[in-house]
């Protein structure tokens, strides 16, 4: 199996070293690291609030680009948040959300998703990871994402990290996940025939006005239209680069065995939508700690579910050479849980502020 191209895009939030609440200064820090050389053209870009900064890694062939990538813009980005009497945080959601609602980045798509929604836009404070993986065509993209949406779940628990909302334990392991929920078209993606069945309903959907451009498209994996890539966007943003070099592994190894399957002709097993959109919010719910749901609706222990993962990309990380880094990577993941379970355990030893102590510390770790 070829191993295909990636890139990923990580969001973060700027935070109050004092307060600990998100703080509107992403304008400051973006213009202070675009001033460092080691931040280049196109990396760094604004988000829907000035709470918020986004880093996006160039096009890369291996995990160890990616993971370079990512510690040189968290480090660059880090530097110019303290510059700027802020400090970068790599969690999903603020532990701390604070009485003052964060600034809108003045945009017209923007400002036009405040009039539609806007309390949804106040409470957007969450950070996502995606990755990019490169296909073939769009028709094959269309085939990818029919092959990977059974699969989306397992790495939804995988990557949680955002238990807290307002300084308490929601429950939920990526509350995230359920904030992004609410916009109308997002969650999984639904099942399509071939590529007209793909743009015959985007085109509904716009015609409609519930969405105004595809970039309201919030399903956890799509179609990319400024790249030719399948986007996976379900995974929260993650307290350390490994952990995301981890995932950009897995995600690429998924996309690969995608292709490969699409181009063999080979069955694709999924479950109806409303199996996959169960197993999405059961493994937001629990993280990696309980039961998970498949994509044929079996409940089974998150361990088996991430190790029947495993094999099914097994192939595709062997081929890429990536075998040995994923797969250690998993393994520690299972011994100390997810970034959801370390911010509970920090919460639990010194509550809110020892959370956001060990977040803005994890985020720029080597």
């Amino acid at each position: 199996m070829e191993p295909v191209t990636l890139g990923v895009e990580e969001e973060y939030l700027l935070l109050d070293p004092e307060t600990w609440v998100p703080v509107s200064l992403a304008e400051q820090v973006r213009a202070a690291a675009g001033l460092a050389p080691i931040i280049g053209e196109g990396e760094l870009h604004s988000e829907l609030l000035q709470v918020q900064v986004e880093v996006a890694t160039p096009v890369c062939t291996d995990l160890e680009e990616v993971g370079g990538h990512l510690l040189r813009m968290r480090h660059a980005v880090g530097a110019a948040a303290e510059a700027n009497g802020c400090r970068l945080a790599a969690c999903a959601t603020p532990p701390l959300r604070g009485a003052v609602s964060a600034l809108v980045t003045e945009k017209p798509r923007y400002r036009a998703m405040r009039v539609q929604a806007p309390q949804l836009v106040a409470e957007q404070l969450v950070n996502g990871m995606h990755v990019h993986a490169a296909v073939p065509s769009r028709k094959v993209g269309v085939a990818v994402l029919n092959r990977i949406r059974g699969w989306l779940p397992v790495l939804v628990a995988m990557s949680a990290n955002s238990p807290l909302w307002d300084g308490q334990d929601t429950g939920f392991a990526s509350w995230r996940t359920l904030i992004y929920g609410r916009w109308p078209v997002s969650g999984p993606p639904p099942a399509f025939r071939d590529l007209d069945d793909h743009k015959e309903r985007i085109e509904t959907l716009l015609a409609s006005g519930i969405i105004s451009d595809t970039g309201q498209l919030y399903w956890q994996a799509r179609l990319s239209d400024r790249f030719p890539t399948v986007e996976v966007r379900c995974p929260d943003v993650q307290l350390r680069a490994d952990e995301a070099v981890m995932l950009a592994g897995i995600v690429r190894a998924l996309v690969t065995v995608a292709i490969h399957g699409a181009q063999a002709g080979t069955p694709v097993i999924t479950g109806p939508p409303e199996i996959v959109q169960a197993a999405n919010w059961q493994a937001a719910r629990h993280g990696l700690n309980g039961h998970l749901i498949t994509a044929t609706g079996e409940r089974r222990s998150a361990g088996d579910v991430v190790a029947l993962l495993m094999e099914h990309i097994a192939p595709a990380l062997e081929a890429a050479g990536d075998s040995r880094e994923v797969v250690a990577l998993v393994h520690r993941l299972l011994q100390e849980g997810t970034p959801a379970d370390r911010q509970r355990r920090a919460l639990a030893e010194g509550g809110v502020k020892a959370v956001t102590e060990m977040v803005v510390a994890e985020t720029t770790a080597p």
